[in-house]
């Protein structure tokens, strides 16, 4: 098999005083699978916070997760679970999620999967797994992204989306 090929369709920087949401619209039905990479920080007053991940703008996600906090493991089941970094981890750092998202334009239920990490200057930190599923089967064709706390992204956060193409 040949290696795939990414191309940004999209990216998203986040400004002077953050924003409540980022979304991905108007995504074209050209690739195979999508990858959504996030490097975020929120204004929560925790350590870390959890995303959403909302496609076509409603419907639910559900989702199985494995994760650890730097003390204890554990799994559960959420709706969000990937995790980026709060206010009150250490300054100026930033956490990263990647999501796979394959056959985004079939007419099934859409699954898809994540690995995350926050970054912390202490004990506490995150790291998850996630198997995640929609019973929605439209097209993928808008993500948006927001945080479970509700809280901002700060600034400098960003998000890019790619398509993969099999060659």
């Amino acid at each position: 098999m040949a290696n795939p090929t990414l191309t940004l369709i999209a990216s998203s920087t986040v400004g002077s005083g953050g924003v409540s949401s980022v979304t991905f619209s108007s995504i074209p039905a050209t690739w195979n699978d999508l990858v959504l990479k996030v490097s975020a920080r929120t204004a929560t007053s925790a350590v870390g916070d959890a995303l959403y991940v909302i496609y076509n703008g409603s419907g639910t996600i559900t989702g199985k997760r494995l994760q650890g906090n730097g003390a204890t493991a554990s799994s559960d089941s959420d709706s969000s679970g990937t995790w980026v970094d709060g206010a009150n981890a250490t300054a100026s750092t930033f956490g990263s999620s990647d999501y796979y998202i394959p056959n985004y334009v079939g007419s099934t239920a859409k699954s898809s999967s994540a690995d995350s990490v926050s970054e912390n200057n202490a004990t506490t930190a995150y790291a998850a797994l996630m198997a995640l599923s929609s019973s929605a089967t439209a097209a993928i064709n808008s993500i948006t992204i927001v945080s479970e706390s509700g809280a901002n992204f700060a600034q400098y956060s960003t998000f890019y989306l790619y398509g993969i193409a099999s060659s």
